[in-house]
């Protein structure tokens, strides 16, 4: 059974699956070394990875294609592609697929209506996980990007309305610009209707005697223009937002990620701890914590968009409930961390360096820098972000493989920014 699965969607690039390769081969050196010896069947994968989107387009390009052939070359690797966006695109991975035959998928299962469908391949999958005692029968998706000129909101609506047709409740969570999956009048004309996919997905669940619950982050959809008004019970209404969108004080969606269900994004994952014996992480929760920990790649360059800072800001306000939070600045994260940053005294914006140093108080909020990304940039982190622990490869394995202290769950969870 599979113990751990990545979820991509976006372009993935040779940097991006470098790390992701020296993870792996850190996994099975130090934690699985008998699949080195005894190949492991592919009917066990140990890692799946499920590719969607532009992501596909990693297994036909030759420079990504080269690592994914060493990836593949441990054979408890697992890729499920999304047939019908590979066909979209026009992307041809025959070349790969010959050389790892039972290893890449391209045809998916039969959904409830007959039709192949990639999202009731991932639904499957997360069904079959192993989960603790009591765990909500719960599927999740955090949102950050805006419909229609995203394709991830459309991925989505598919991937709650397979968990739907599998019997799990679902749950969405709009951040950042996701806020506007809710907006009252969408009429697209050449696209699906993903504020009315929301409404009949909501109106399908109390049909079928399960929850849809859709929370929006409040600060969010203040700052983009939803008029909310509080009825005096702590209930926010707002005139801009379809009648299932919950807009809502961002600790009601860290609520939601305190239990145990797994939450995917357009880019996320989801590793499961199996073995009880080993030796923790060198971090750790301040108190022991049942809720999964959560770990945050910052991928994208700061100021330009709010992934940065709305990454730090999603994690400070999981720390402040008690879930151990790991953020690793990495790729083009890293100019977050480089030079010593100034804020023009008349400017409203803010300085992500100053954020973080006041951020770093909370000690269920631990930061991390991934070396290489700055070697391969020519640049170095700003001396006095102390906070901020420089890593290599295998330190950013550790953090995502290995159980951290005081954590009492069996998984943590990953999302990408």
């Amino acid at each position: 059974m599979t113990s751990h699965f990545f979820f991509l969607s976006d372009p993935v690039t040779s940097e991006r699956l470098s790390w992701f390769e020296e993870s792996l081969k850190f996994y099975f050196i130090q934690i699985y070394p008998e699949s080195l010896i005894y190949r492991a069947t592919t009917k066990h994968p140990v890692f799946t990875f499920f590719l969607t989107g532009d992501a596909l387009a990693s297994l036909e390009n030759p420079e990504t294609q080269q690592i994914w052939s060493v990836i593949l070359s441990l054979s408890a690797v697992r890729i499920i592609c999304d047939r019908q966006e590979l066909d979209l695109r026009g992307i041809s991975i025959e070349q790969l697929k010959m050389k790892n035959p039972n290893q890449i998928i391209d045809q998916n299962g039969l959904a409830s209506h007959n039709q192949p469908s990639f999202w009731n391949d991932v639904v499957m999958l997360i069904r079959q996980q192993k989960r603790p005692p009591h765990a909500s029968d719960s599927i999740g998706w955090f949102q950050i990007e805006s419909p229609y000129m995203h394709r991830s909101a459309w991925y989505g609506l598919k991937f709650l309305s397979s968990a739907l047709e599998s019997r799990f409740s679902v749950e969405l969570y709009a951040y950042l610009d996701g806020i506007h999956m809710g907006h009252i009048g969408q009429s697209p004309i050449e696209s699906e209707n993903i504020g009315r996919g929301l409404e009949d997905l909501y109106d399908l669940a109390g049909k079928q005697g399960l929850t849809c619950q859709i929370l929006a982050c409040n600060h969010c959809a203040t700052a983009r223009g939803y008029s909310t008004w509080d009825d005096g019970k702590g209930v926010i209404i707002s005139t801009c937002a379809i009648k299932p969108f919950k807009i809502r004080d961002l600790n009601a969606m860290v609520d939601r990620f305190e239990h145990s269900h797994i939450i995917l994004s357009e880019n996320a994952g989801s590793i499961e701890f199996p073995w009880k014996g080993s030796a923790p992480s060198y971090d750790r929760s301040e108190q022991n914590s049942n809720s999964p920990p959560i770990t945050i790649l910052i991928t994208k360059s700061p100021y330009s968009t709010e992934h940065a800072y709305g990454a730090i800001a999603f994690a400070v306000a999981c720390a402040h409930q008690g879930i151990l939070t790991r953020v690793i600045f990495l790729e083009d994260g890293i100019y977050a961390l480089k030079g010593d940053t100034k804020v023009c005294p008349d400017s409203v914006g803010f300085n992500i360096q100053d954020y973080i140093n006041v951020a770093a108080g909370n000690e269920n909020l631990h930061l991390f820098a991934l070396t290489p990304s700055f070697q391969k940039r020519g640049t170095t982190k700003n001396k006095n972000l102390k906070a901020v622990l420089d890593i290599g490869y295998p330190g950013l394995a550790k953090i995502l493989f290995y159980l951290p202290g005081n954590v009492l769950m069996d998984h943590q969870r990953l999302l990408i920014f």
